[in-house]
């Protein structure tokens, strides 16, 4: 089945549409092939066509470049996390090295926007982590304890002090980190599109079938034409287990979201005209709420197994209907019919909540499943993982191999029955935070 693009995403339709989309047509062969045109595709055909300007890169997608989960996530670049997919680190030295791996991720992205000027809506503004419960309170204090020992500065905040600063009064508990980003994903992705070296040859539109390994050529099926690649980095993140990459060890989750239209100057005015502002849940399945920098307000208060491939306009409008509810409870004097766009996105999770960064085979390499921190550390692993192909190492190199590796995940039918019995029990868990 192939990805069906679509116009309902407000990061996407904020950006010009395109020209010039090439599509799979005929028989092709390069040095390099990388299937996946998000984040970490992006970034690995950059650093090849670096490292080999001489040599043919193709970088080829099922749906439009940068479109899938790369423009569709809420825009954190996150340096500390409290829910990655079902879990909380709570081993120091585990939790250290998951951080290492986001400030790597958080350079690289930095670094890139320097080197080419990118205009992002970069906004180093802090995040916060907050909840309507006050019970909550205990896991908060020992997150904070967490990340002082690591010396990140963070500081708790009451009802009345997150109310002050986000301009809601829904919050009565909430932890507040200095580091951490906010930008604008379609933004940031398109720019990694717009400098592809001359060498990158880009196919959207373009669906894998199948693929095989012969000898030292790996054989590449698209409805209208064949790839023989001598190298490949698989980089499609949340459809890695439908072309058969890593499939004991991830799992596709399709989110949903939604964003409003600008605030009215008047609507602004009754919030109390906050800053421009990010909130994480305590719990996995609360809502993700932003503030934007042209005064929008996005909610993303789903998660689920799903067909990652296509969901229907009105199973979508349903789980708007969450979004708008989370909305109202937050901000009660905002119109009914303020959301402007709804729309679903796919990632991949692990049972640890670990990436993969690998080699599989003497020329097969992949890179994928960031649990929600695809902005840095996907950029990042792309980076690094066409170096690894490349038969380099680097001090980055060895700070993902240091990560927990994913744990094997069990068969089909049995993974499917835990995931959804999990998140039906973390939904009740923060059934008052959407």
């Amino acid at each position: 089945m192939e990805v069906i693009n679509d116009n309902s995403c407000s990061w996407i339709n904020d950006l010009n549409p395109r020209d010039n989309i090439k599509k799979i047509s005929s028989n092709l062969d390069c040095e390099w092939l990388i299937v996946g045109a998000g984040y970490t595709g992006l970034s690995a055909a950059r650093k090849l066509g670096q490292l080999y300007p001489n040599q043919k890169i193709i970088l080829v997608d099922a749906q439009l470049a940068g479109e899938g989960a790369s423009s569709r996530n809420s825009g954190y670049l996150v340096d500390t996390t409290l829910n990655d997919g079902f879990t909380s680190n709570k081993e120091l030295e585990s939790y250290k090295k998951k951080a290492d791996i986001y400030d790597l991720g958080i350079k690289v992205v930095k670094k890139f926007i320097k080197e080419y000027q990118v205009d992002c809506d970069w906004n180093e503004c802090g995040k916060y982590f907050a909840s309507s419960k006050l019970e909550d309170k205990k896991i908060l204090i020992n997150f904070s304890n967490t990340l002082s020992q690591l010396g990140f500065e963070n500081n708790l905040l009451t009802n009345q002090e997150l109310s002050n600063r986000l301009g809601t009064n829904f919050y009565n508990i909430g932890l507040y980190t200095k580091g951490g980003i906010l930008l604008h994903p379609g933004k940031l992705v398109r720019a990694m599109i717009d400098v592809l070296p001359s060498n990158v040859y880009l196919y959207e539109n373009s669906h894998l079938f199948d693929w095989q390994k012969n000898k030292n050529l790996i054989s590449c099926n698209f409805k209208n034409g064949r790839i023989k690649t001598k190298k490949i980095i698989f980089a499609t993140n949340g459809f890695l287990k439908s072309l058969g990459i890593k499939s004991s060890y991830n799992f596709p989750i399709t989110l949903t979201a939604s964003m409003t239209r600008p605030l009215t100057d008047e609507e602004f005015k009754s919030i109390g005209e906050p800053k421009e502002w990010g909130v994480l849940p305590v719990k996995p399945m609360g809502a993700t709420v932003r503030m934007t920098k042209n005064k929008r307000i996005l909610i993303r208060n789903t998660a689920e197994i799903y067909n990652p491939f296509k969901m229907s306009k009105s199973a979508l409008f349903k789980r708007s209907i969450n979004h708008k509810i989370g909305i109202k409870k937050r901000f009660p004097q905002l119109p009914n019919d303020i959301i402007q766009s709804s729309w679903s996105g796919v990632v991949s999770r692990t049972r640890n909540s670990s990436q993969i960064f690998e080699k599989i085979d003497d020329n097969i390499f992949v890179a994928g499943c960031y649990n929600g921190s695809g902005i840095g550390v996907g950029t990042l692993f792309g980076e690094q993982i066409a170096i690894k192909a490349s038969n380099y190492n680097t001090k980055e190199i060895e700070t993902i191999q240091a990560r927990n590796k994913p744990t094997w995940l069990p068969p089909g039918p049995f993974l499917n029955i835990g995931v959804n019995a999990r998140l039906f029990y973390e939904r009740l868990r923060a059934k008052s935070e959407i």
